[in-house]
This record gives C-alpha cells, sequence and structure tokens, in this order.
C-alpha cells in the first residue's frame, strides 16, 4: 500500500436547534476550518472529510448509515461544539460499524478574559457538551478512542494519526482473503487457531488450497518475465559468486525467481491480502520459497512460515498501519538465547523469511542448504536488521477470544559477526528486562512466531485491539511480572 489518502475519516460535529442560525452559522465554520486543517496537516495519513452539523436523531442517523455504507469510510471523529443532547446519538450509534474517535477539544484555544461574555459561553460548551456524548458512549458499552487537547497541537494530531493508520489495518482485513499453501506444520499447537470465529470475527477469511495449485501457477511463468526479475535482483542485492551468470548456482536463483513470479501471480488472481507455506508441504516445489517470502512482505503481503495464518495477517495489517513510516514490518522468530548475565539477548531470525525492508545494510543474496525439509537448496536475503526501538507482536488464540500480546523491545547491532549463518538475523533486548520479558510472554501463552516492528508503537496496537475487540496484553518498561499475572487472572473473569 503506497498511501492511505484514499481512506477517509468523518468529521462529525453534533449541536441543536436550541442556539439558533447565527450561532449555527459559527458552529459549522469552526468544524470546516478543524477538519480542513486536520485534512491538509503532513501527520494525518488520510482524507478528514467534513460533514455537515449534526442537530437531530435523524440527521445522526442517517450520517452514520452513509458512513456504515461507504468504502472509502474507515472511521468517524464525532466533537460537540456546544451542547448536544445524547439520546439524539443514540439511534446512530446503535448502527455504528465503523470505529470512533471523539475529539474532546475546542475552537479557541484560550478563554479571552477581557472579552468573554454569555454569547461565548453558549457558542463554546464543548467541556460539558463532550461529557454529555460521552456519557451514552459509555452506557452503550461502545468500544471508542477520546483523544483531549487543543485540535492545533502536534500531540493531538499525533493521537488522530496513530488512531486513523489502526482504522485503516482493520479496514484492511474486513473482506480480505489470506491462502494457506498446504496445511499447518504437523502437531504444532500455536500456529492453529479457529478460522471461522476470526472470520466472524476479526473480518478476514483463511482458506487452503493445494500445494499443487501453486505449482500449477509457478509453471506458467515466462522467460521475459523472469530475465525482468532477476535483473532486478542484480541491481538490488549483492549476489554471492555462485548465483552469478556464470555461477555453478545460477539455476537456483533462476527457480528462486520463478517461485516468486508464481506465488505473485496466484496472489493476485485470487485477491489474497497474504500467505503462508511450510517445508512440510512443498510437492513439486524445487526449493523452499526464501527470497519470495521476503520480497512479497516488502511489497505489503501479508507472510508466516508453517501455516500460521493467524501471524500472516496481523504482519499484512501492521503493513497497512505503517504506510509511508520509516523502517518496516516483517514475520519473525525468537529463535535462540545469549544468556550472558551481565547482557541477555535474544537473536529474532527464521529459517529463510524475514522481510528485507528492516535491513541496515543492502542485503546479500545467497544460497546455502536449509538441513530439513529435504528439497534443494534454496536462495535468500542475508542481512543485519538495523538497531533501534522496536516491539514483538503476536496474535493468538485462546479458545474463548483471541489475545493480542505485544512486547517492546530494543536492537542492538552485534557485537560479533556471524560468518556462519546464512539468515537474516536481529538481536534485542526485551523490556523491561530479559527474564521478566520472557515469564511474562510464556505466561501470556505468546507464540514463537511475532510480527517485529520497527514503526508502530505499542498505541496503535492499543487502538488496534479497541477496534477488533481484543485483548491486550503489553510488556513494557514498565511491566512487573506479579501484576501481569494479576492482569491475567483479572481477564480470565472477564472474559468467562
Amino acid at each position: 500500500m503506497k498511501n492511505l489518502k484514499k481512506f477517509e475519516v468523518w468529521f462529525l460535529t453534533g449541536s441543536q436547534h436550541l442556539y439558533g442560525a447565527e450561532t449555527l452559522e459559527k458552529v459549522a465554520n469552526h468544524s470546516k476550518e478543524i477538519a480542513d486543517f486536520m485534512n491538509h496537516s503532513p501527520k494525518i495519513p488520510v482524507s478528514i472529510v467534513y460533514k455537515p452539523t449534526v442537530k437531530t436523531p435523524e440527521e445522526i442517523y442517517e450520517v452514520v448509515a452513509e458512513a456504515n455504507k461507504n468504502p472509502n469510510c474507515i472511521g468517524i471523529i464525532t466533537w460537540m461544539h456546544t451542547f448536544s443532547p445524547a439520546k439524539m446519538w443514540i439511534r446512530g450509534l446503535n448502527v455504528l460499524q465503523k470505529p470512533l474517535l471523539h475529539l474532546h477539544t475546542q475552537f479557541n484555544r484560550d478563554i479571552p478574559f477581557d472579552q468573554i461574555d454569555m454569547d461565548f459561553m453558549n457558542l463554546n460548551q464543548s467541556a460539558h457538551g463532550d461529557r454529555e456524548f460521552g456519557f451514552m458512549v459509555s452506557r452503550m458499552r461502545l468500544e471508542r478512542k477520546v483523544v483531549v487537547g487543543f485540535w492545533r497541537d502536534e500531540e493531538v494530531l499525533e493521537d488522530i494519526n496513530v488512531w486513523c493508520r489502526a482504522a485503516a489495518g482493520w479496514n484492511d482485513w474486513q473482506g480480505a482473503k489470506f491462502v494457506r499453501f498446504g496445511d499447518n506444520m504437523r502437531y504444532v499447537a500455536v500456529t492453529e487457531g479457529d478460522k471461522v470465529e476470526a472470520e466472524m470475527k476479526l473480518g478476514f477469511s483463511v482458506n487452503t488450497h493445494g500445494v499443487g495449485d501453486l505449482v500449477a501457477s509457478i509453471e506458467t511463468i515466462g522467460k521475459g518475465a523472469l530475465d525482468a526479475l532477476i535483473q532486478e535482483y542484480e541491481h538490488s542485492y549483492q549476489l554471492a559468486d555462485g548465483l552469478m551468470v556464470k555461477g555453478d548456482q545460477r539455476n537456483s536463483l533462476i527457480e528462486a525467481a520463478r517461485i516468486e513470479l508464481g506465488i505473485k501471480a496466484f496472489l493476485e488472481q485470487g485477491n489474497f491480502k497474504g500467505f503462508t507455506d511450510t517445508f512440510e508441504d512443498l510437492h513439486g516445489i524445487v526449493q523452499l520459497p526464501g527470497i519470495a517470502a521476503q520480497r512479497l512482505m516488502e511489497q505489503g503481503y501479508g507472510f508466516a512460515g508453517e501455516g500460521d495464518w493467524k501471524t500472516s495477517a496481523l504482519v499484512r495489517a501492521c503493513k497497512v498501519m505503517g504506510t509511508g513510516l520509516p523502517g518496516g514490518n516483517a514475520f519473525m522468530e525468537d529463535y535462540t538465547y545469549h544468556l550472558d548475565p551481565n547482557n541477555p539477548m535474544v537473536l529474532g531470525s527464521h529459517m529463510l523469511e524475514i522481510d528485507s525492508s528492516l535491513a541496515a545494510e543492502k542485503p546479500r543474496c545467497e544460497v546455502h542448504p536449509l538441513g530439513i525439509g529435504g528439497k534443494a537448496d534454496p536462495v535468500r536475503l542475508v542481512f543485519n536488521v538495523a538497531a533501534g526501538n522496536a516491539l514483538n507482536a503476536s496474535l493468538i488464540d485462546m479458545g474463548n477470544r483471541f489475545r493480542l500480546l505485544v512486547n517492546e523491545v530494543k536492537a542492538v547491532d552485534p557485537k560479533e559477526n556471524m560468518p556462519k549463518l546464512p539468515v537474516a538475523r536481529v538481536f534485542w533486548k526485551p523490556l523491561p528486562n530479559f527474564k521478566t520479558a520472557c515469564a511474562a510472554w510464556i505466561y501470556a501463552g505468546g507464540a514463537h512466531h511475532t510480527v517485529y516492528s520497527q514503526n508502530l508503537s505499542t498505541a496503535y496496537f492499543r487502538d488496534f485491539a479497541k477496534m477488533a475487540k481484543l485483548e491486550l496484553l503489553t510488556i513494557d518498561a514498565e511491566t512487573s511480572l506479579t501484576q501481569f499475572e494479576k492482569e491475567l487472572k483479572w481477564n480470565e473473569v472477564y472474559y468467562r
């Protein structure tokens, strides 16, 4: 996804006829100015669309129903410029199907102390108009985000930016399709889950296609397309000697390109937004897709290995939320530990498939034995992931609900070379510390597969979890294991 401006967030202002035409005209003008300012702010990635002031139950219902039907509308922002009796909102809020942000602001930043009169007071009543609206939303038990502050403030704009991006990710899931090539890795538990429940609650569908269907797509790829993609490989990466034109492994590169083009053609033809595969089910494919998965993720597709459709869908949502932001979002796995008591770290990697958008340098394109799967040596991109603040997120099926687990981490540059490790890799220190983070993750049932994000903070997942009605657990600098275990128990009571 190249930009989010095609998506619309509708700006709805509440008032009532009690105040008269002159006041309502000022309300409309102020609302237009706020919506226009946000629409043109470089901080807001979507289009903010002003809608006429709503003053009656009928007007509220009609605009909400229209928002529900509009495919470009991904959410609504509400603001009560004056007092808007909240019983007027009941019918509209009852049918609302889009995410809701309640902006608690007022048009003027400062009170005009030497000029303030009752006309000013009657016009600028957000301080209690928004409380009236807030009561009704709470009374109806509706999820929403409340943003408080002056509408021109950078912090307010950033809060709205985060919510808009989360709304775009949630919207992208609605009606999305993800394909599994083959089934789940045999006997593995956490990558399984209830796909029917996921479609009912989260909006996306997951279906399996036999590997033979993918092989048929791979076999349709012609020489012209292959030559063009290999030229792209040569331009974009440092090719190992064996993969060069006269190298003894050149055919492996050609086959890897054929697999990438075949998968992409299959995804495009079926309108899929992501996929999974597993090295246990590759009948008819010469090598496990390595560079293919890496590059397709970089292009915006969701992916996870071993049939893990939940992580594939979460990768895709993070790709959408992070559109245009520096850094990447990728499939990841906690692979092995460095247990130096003075410097414990996690080495994150996977067999092949880490998205090259995370790379700290120009990736090397290499071919090496895989050691499992019994197929030809696969081509992959090898690189170190850039250092910096990041997080790992995991979507888990707990049986009676889906849980979203987030651990904030700090990636570090490796101090030692790893010349014999032929995969993309990253070292990170989990917050608040290694022992607490690992124990909390395991107590929460977190998966070994995650989305590793360089450009999304926990705030994005908090807003996303509200929209998706997901249980959210966070492990960060403030986490206490004792308190975390209590939260797990409280949540069990809440969800039962």
